[in-house]
Formats: C-alpha cells, structure tokens, sequence
C-alpha cells in the first residue's frame, strides 16, 4: 500500500486528468481483466478497465451506423440485466 505523502504526490501531479477509481468486484471481473490485459497487450488490470470502456464508447459510435453493432450492444445489455446479480453481488 502506498503510503499517504506518495498518494498525496500523486493526486497533486494528477489533479487535472486522473481520478482514483477504487472499486470492488468480484474474482471472475479481476480474471476477465488480467485476461484482457495479457490479450490487448495492456499494462495490468486498471489500463483494462479503461480498454472496456473504450470498446464500449467505440460500440455506441458504431451502432449510429451499423445495425449489426446496434443488435451487439442491445444484446449484451440484455443479457448483462438479466444476469446482474452474477456480476455485482
């Protein structure tokens, strides 16, 4: 664990681009993140995240012109709702 002066650095040299994300999640999000990070070539499990969340916005792009990438995102929320309880709990 960092210590508090070097988080203190680091929010200061940060302030303007970075925010601190802490979150927990379950076991298999932590693997699907390594996985990713070994896959993409990735700098480890925060870069993934970030990674996710570009796919995601590229999707959303995509589907204002192509209805196979509309019927992907729509899928995968379905399914994503109806199985929330196995990702967040």
């Amino acid at each position: 664990m960092a210590t508090a002066e070097s988080q203190s650095k680091w929010r200061q040299r940060n302030r303007y681009v970075k925010r601190q994300l802490n979150v927990m999640a379950r076991e298999s999000t932590h693997r699907v993140l390594d996985e990713l990070a070994e896959k993409f070539d990735l700098r480890g499990k925060g870069e993934a995240v970030t990674f996710a969340a570009f796919i995601a916005q590229a999707l959303l792009q995509r589907a204002d012109y192509s209805s196979d990438a509309a019927r992907i995102i729509d899928d995968v929320a379905a399914a994503y709702h109806r199985d929330r309880d196995l990702y967040i709990n």
